[in-house]
């Protein structure tokens, strides 16, 4: 896990739930808990704050971090569709977003990264096409400074084919099967986890998060009517919860005692 990583899921997964806030030195020992070094993760708080998404912050005498409105928003967004139960209800219609980057290489390369984060998938050169509009597509498009119009409506006369084609046009399903079956291969059962103390339950499920997290930037959560027969995606899903729900109460009882040993320790 890099030390950008673990800051951030301790931010979207626990300290949410702690005002958005943490001190220093339990951001510090909760990165290192998931083997991240104490420089690294000095470095990437660093960078998050020039990045706009933390901010200094003293409580109590303590000195910390607190998330950004920005970081909150993200943050808020990409939880929710972490523990998503299922897909969601879907109308039938794509949200459909050309873009013009002018040519400019960093420019379309930072576009491409935001867009698949949100869940659009590339349609064409400078097109994109997600089941569902994103309400952070605008503000994406103008920190790029790039040109771009979009549309919702049915694409069969533009796109030949049925939703399901333009689906497996526009995602790799392939690849997304093989990594669904390679992380289900790598779950243990539920019931094995139910006993873990708090200091080996908080890492595990952290990873666990960590590595579920990776399926946002290739997987929009693409609706049930679009996908293949027994996708096992939804399998993936189910387990993922199963298991970050039995390791929920060890792990927040080890971020607790973090947090408030090293707030005593200042």
């Amino acid at each position: 896990m890099h030390a950008r990583s673990a800051v951030v899921d301790v931010y979207g997964d626990h300290l949410r739930e702690h005002g958005w806030w943490g001190p220093v030195a339990g951001v510090v020992a909760l990165a290192q808990a998931c083997g991240v070094q104490a420089p690294a993760t000095r470095t990437a708080v660093s960078r998050l704050v020039r990045e706009g998404w933390l901010v200094a912050e003293s409580r109590e005498g303590t000195r910390g971090y607190a998330a950004t409105s920005l970081a909150r928003e993200r943050l808020v967004s990409a939880h929710a569709r972490i523990y998503a139960p299922g897909p969601r209800p879907w109308s039938g219609t794509w949200h459909l977003v050309v873009v013009d980057h002018g040519g400019d290489r960093r420019r379309r390369d930072q576009v491409s990264a935001s867009l698949g984060y949100l869940g659009y998938g590339r349609l064409g050169p400078g097109a994109w096409v997600s089941p569902w509009p994103n309400p952070e597509l605008a503000t994406v498009m103008h920190r790029a400074d790039v040109q771009w119009s979009a549309v919702t409506g049915p694409l069969d006369g533009e796109v030949p084919g049925s939703s399901p084609e333009l689906a497996a046009r526009v995602w790799d399903l392939h690849a997304l099967d093989t990594a669904y079956r390679r992380f289900l291969a790598q779950l243990p059962a539920p019931d094995t986890l139910a006993d873990l103390v708090p200091e080996e339950a908080y890492p595990r499920r952290a990873r666990l998060v960590h590595e579920w997290r990776k399926f946002l930037f290739s997987d929009p959560g693409l609706p049930a009517q679009v996908l293949p027969a027994g996708w096992v995606g939804l399998e993936a899903r189910t387990r993922f919860l199963q298991v970050a729900s039995t390791l929920r109460p060890a792990a927040d009882r080890y971020v607790e005692r973090t947090l408030t040993d090293s707030r005593t320790a200042a």
